[in-house]
């Protein structure tokens, strides 16, 4: 009989993973054994502890996948991957047509061949995709507060205020496939495997992260004002805020660069990077770009 290996990040859904991921108890029939990732040191030992029919279940949120993708790079699993929503954002789950909560599902699909992004001259797998503007802003301020108080933040209320008062846009170049472009004013410069990041915004409705092109979208919103640019923010959430050609520009393309004239806070899949000046990210290449 299969036994499953299930892994989760007790900091995912704001804090109350190791109480969440207890639900597999009443709703799973096959034995199981519970591993908290944060003491996990050697995944190249612990799958390596599995039988083949056995299977890994990860449990968390869209952090708790990246962090998984990361730690295992280039180790050779054989098992089934299996993934248990159970994150405050959930946009990995969203985009593939799942809920949080949602009954255990295979992932070893989309798993494989994740593109990459280098920043800072390291370089990390991403499973939705890298924000650059305010969107890292709002990581950067949720993570402050995280460690000020227990509440959810109110990241809706975060991006609100950065955009009236607190985050200033930058100026930006960006390379795509090799052509340059140049932007003024730009708000965020997000590069998308999925459709959705930030807990729901659809910042690329055309991005399809199985296209056999192997193509990432870049989402350049620009050259607006505080006040038009909040107006214009909540279409993010439906995907509809591509139809403003003059303020969003959409590239698509295997390697992106993004450079802004100042240091900006980064985040992947929800992870903060601060003080960055540009990024690039990678999909079906080598490290040569080729």
């Amino acid at each position: 009989m299969p036994k499953a290996y299930i892994i989760y990040n007790p900091l995912a859904g704001e804090g109350q993973n190791e109480e969440n991921v207890r639900l597999l108890e009443i709703v799973m029939d096959d034995e199981q054994e519970y591993f908290d990732m944060t003491h996990i040191t050697n995944y190249a030992a612990f799958i390596g502890s599995m039988d083949k029919e056995d299977y890994l279940v990860i449990a968390g949120g869209d952090g708790t996948l990246n962090r998984f993708v990361n730690d295992t790079a280039g180790i050779g699993i054989e098992q089934e991957i299996y993934y248990f929503p159970t994150g405050s954002g959930n946009d990995f789950a969203r985009d593939v047509g799942k809920n949080v909560f949602n009954y255990p599902f295979p992932v070893t699909q989309y798993l494989k061949e994740l593109p990459s992004v280098t920043v800072k001259g390291k370089t990390y797998h991403f499973i939705n995709g890298v924000g650059f503007g305010i969107d890292g802003y709002c990581c950067q301020v949720g993570d402050k507060l995280k460690e000020k108080q227990r509440k959810k933040v109110n990241y809706a209320s975060v991006a609100v205020k950065g955009l009236l008062f607190h985050f200033k846009p930058r100026n930006a170049k960006v390379t795509v496939d090799g052509r340059e472009y140049t932007y003024k004013k730009v708000w965020i410069a997000p590069t998308m495997l999925g459709r959705y990041y930030g807990g729901g915004m659809m910042a690329a409705p055309d991005q399809n992260r199985e296209n056999k092109e192997k193509k990432l979208s870049l989402v350049v919103f620009h050259g607006a004002g505080r006040l038009r640019t909040l107006c214009v923010f909540p279409k993010l959430f439906k995907g509809t805020h591509v139809k403003k050609k003059k303020l969003l520009a959409v590239h698509t393309g295997r390697n992106i660069r993004v450079e802004f004239d100042r240091p900006t806070p980064l985040q992947i899949d929800g992870e903060t990077i601060q003080d960055v000046t540009e990024y690039r990210a990678v999909y079906g290449l080598n490290k040569q770009g080729r």
